[in-house]
Parts: structure tokens; C-alpha cells; sequence
């Protein structure tokens, strides 16, 4: 059984392209490959079938990633309704998600720094405040190191927690 995870931005060529390549990497580097899926996609259908914006792509290959496979694709078309958890980058496609997805599927429907061990938290352990991974395509380079920065951190998390949810189903 195959356990998908979708990661949602605005155009689907900066902030969500960085967390597939860098999720389905370390998904393989855990052996996880094979029992989780990764889509992404955006909230705008402007870039649709675009290569992802050459800064993130040159972030990523600065650090190791192959970024050149992407092509821009939108929430209506990649399945999200069937996506086990799906992350928005930021508050702003949260709320069109939440717009845009079933009730079954908006339970499913998390921010992606839910798993940033730097993410502010309540005295519960529960993410509060800011949680949103930057928007860097209006930015300066610096912009895009700073999401992969984000993007590392939380995926560590992430695949941790993917890996105890597989060991727990077989």
C-alpha cells in the first residue's frame, strides 16, 4: 500500500518542486522510495508545464539535488483527493485549499513547517504562529537557499514520521 504525500504552493516552481526533490530523495535514502508517493503542485495555473524557476533548480544542483524532471502542474490535476497528507507552503493555499478540497480531504490538510523542529510550538507541542516557507520568487538568491534550508530541516522530520507511520502498517 503506497502512502501519498502532496506539497502545495502557489505556482508549483519554486517552494513545493524544492520539497519533492528533496522529499523523494531522502525517501530513497531511507528505502522508503517504493511506499510513498510525492506529488506537487500549485494553486495558480499560470506555470502549468513549466520547468521549475532556474533558482530553485540551481539550488538544488548547488546541493546535490536533480531538480530538471519537474514540470509545473496544478492541485486539479494531481490528485490531491486522494493524497494521504497534503502540505501547503503557505497560509495563503491553505485557505484555497481548504476552498478547494472535499471535507475527507481538508482532514488530510496540514502546513508543511507542522514538521520544522524550528517551527514555533505551544507549550503543548502543538505548531502555532508562523509556519509558512517564504515565497522566494520575487526575491534574490538568498531567497531560494533560505527555503532549501527549510525544506532540509523539515523533511528529516518528515520522512522520521513516514517511516514510524510504515513501520506501524506493516
Amino acid at each position: 500500500m503506497t502512502y501519498r504525500v502532496a506539497l502545495v504552493c502557489l505556482g508549483n516552481i519554486c517552494r513545493s518542486p524544492i520539497a519533492e526533490v528533496v522529499l523523494r530523495t531522502r525517501l530513497e535514502e531511507a528505502g522508503l522510495d517504493g511506499q510513498v508517493d510525492v506529488v506537487s503542485a500549485g494553486t495558480g495555473t499560470w506555470h502549468i508545464g513549466e520547468a521549475m524557476d532556474r533558482r530553485a533548480a540551481a539550488v538544488l544542483a548547488r546541493h546535490g539535488y536533480d531538480g530538471s524532471d519537474h514540470r509545473a502542474q496544478e492541485t486539479g490535476t494531481a490528485g490531491l483527493e486522494e493524497a494521504d497528507l497534503i502540505l501547503a507552503m503557505d497560509g495563503d493555499n491553505h485557505a484555497e485549499l481548504t476552498r478547494l478540497l472535499s471535507p475527507a480531504a481538508r482532514e488530510r490538510l496540514r502546513m508543511f513547517r507542522d514538521f520544522d523542529p524550528r517551527a514555533p510550538r505551544d507549550a503543548d507541542g502543538m505548531p502555532t504562529g508562523d509556519r509558512e516557507v517564504p515565497d522566494p520568487y520575487f526575491g534574490g538568491e538568498d531567497g531560494f537557499d533560505t527555503v532549501l534550508g527549510i525544506v532540509e530541516r523539515t523533511v528529516a522530520n518528515l520522512v522520521t514520521e513516514l517511516s514510524e507511520r510504515e513501520v506501524e502498517r506493516s
